[in-house]
């Protein structure tokens, strides 16, 4: 049984987290569980998430759940991002996207999008942050 679509394809904040991933290399967007996944050959990033108490309550806020190295997840969940209900044991991070500092959004899937890409596809977005920077 596929899983319900969890999102609208019209919803602002996705927009802006579209924008973002697949401005990335190699990047691609599909829906998995119900909710748009960014990837390469890994996922790199998700939209949605919520807490295992959410989960239970049935509230899904937006978020974006991303892959970090440990001492950034670690920094991350100290700040105030939540361990998402069924990514969080993966080493996932769930980041608030109403009000949030996009820049920082960017930076994070952007960590994420390098923990989980092939390192061809890494040092293809590092020849072209050179090329911009």
């Amino acid at each position: 049984m596929a899983h319900p679509l969890m999102f609208d394809d019209d919803d602002p904040l996705l927009a802006r987290v579209r924008d973002l991933a697949l401005a990335l290399p190699g990047a691609a967007e599909k829906v998995s569980h119900g909710r748009p996944a960014f990837h390469t050959t890994k996922v790199f990033a998700y939209y949605g998430g919520e807490t295992r108490q959410e989960h239970r309550e049935g509230v899904r806020p937006p978020r974006v759940c991303v892959l970090l190295e440990p001492d950034e997840r670690a920094a991350m969940l100290e700040e105030g991002a939540v361990a998402p209900a069924y990514l969080g044991p993966y080493g996932w991070v769930a980041v608030d996207l109403e009000g949030a500092d996009w820049a920082r959004v960017a930076e994070l899937i952007d960590a994420s999008f390098r923990v989980t890409a092939p390192k061809r596809l890494v040092a293809e977005l590092d020849r072209r942050s050179d090329a911009t920077g």
